[in-house]
């Protein structure tokens, strides 16, 4: 059985966790506190799941998901990610993560930020978009009318791949938006953060239900972000 590795395990890590052994995956979570702050979880998610280390979600994992402060990326063991599918979540957030000057005059997207410091892992930037309550809520299975689409990110069309299948097997379709330089387009700010996948588009958006989003209007959401 393939399984899931979980780097951070907040509220969207713990979500894409449980979707995955929902899906049937096995899933490895960590985060910097240690496996121990973890066995709760664990014990709500069943016997697909088990806590670890970082470095043993990483070696663990067909998938890697690095979920946490962009400020956080040096920590994220390299050796065990070498040639594999990591995914990227984060937003650059600089009262939390420290002024990065490299993302400051946008230089370098935090994905790519990430890719360089997992210089022979292949980083595809998806679900940094979604809220993680429409995360929960939108799974569809993959001849659903109203399957929702997230945008996805990477320099490696291989690893895209890998990670479009990890979208679908959580029950989500994904759209190409490029490689990495291209992935400030789901960015917070941009017309594809968030609010696509809410009933209202203004910033009471995470009381509203979720409304799906199609790849029509992803794609439409993209294209006004190129403008």
């Amino acid at each position: 059985m393939a399984t899931l590795g979980l780097i951070g395990s907040g509220q969207i890590g713990s979500t894409l966790a449980r979707l995955a052994v929902d899906a049937g995956l096995d899933v490895v979570l960590s985060n910097s506190r240690g496996p121990q702050t973890l066995f709760d979880l664990v014990d709500e998610l069943g016997p697909r799941a088990r806590a670890a280390t970082p470095t043993q979600a990483a070696t663990a994992g067909d998938w890697v998901v690095v979920t946490i402060p962009v400020g956080a990326v040096g920590k994220v063991p390299r050796k065990p990610l070498a040639g594999k599918t990591v995914i990227d979540t984060g937003n650059y957030w600089a009262p939390r993560d420290g002024i990065i000057p490299e993302l400051e005059t946008h230089e370098l997207t935090d994905s790519e930020l990430l890719q360089r410091h997992l210089d022979e892992a292949h980083v595809v930037k998806a679900f940094n978009n979604i809220n993680y309550k429409h995360l929960a809520a939108l799974p569809r299975p993959v001849d659903a009318a109203d399957r929702t689409t997230l945008p996805i990110a990477g320099n490696d069309p291989d690893a895209k791949k890998h990670a479009a299948e990890l979208l679908s097997l959580l029950g989500y379709d994904s759209v190409d938006m490029g490689p990495l330089t291209g992935s400030w387009r789901s960015h917070v700010g941009t017309p594809v953060f968030c609010a696509p996948y809410a009933a209202t588009k203004n910033d009471q958006y995470l009381n509203q239900p979720a409304a799906p989003a199609s790849a029509a209007e992803i794609g439409a959401a993209l294209a006004s972000a190129r403008r």
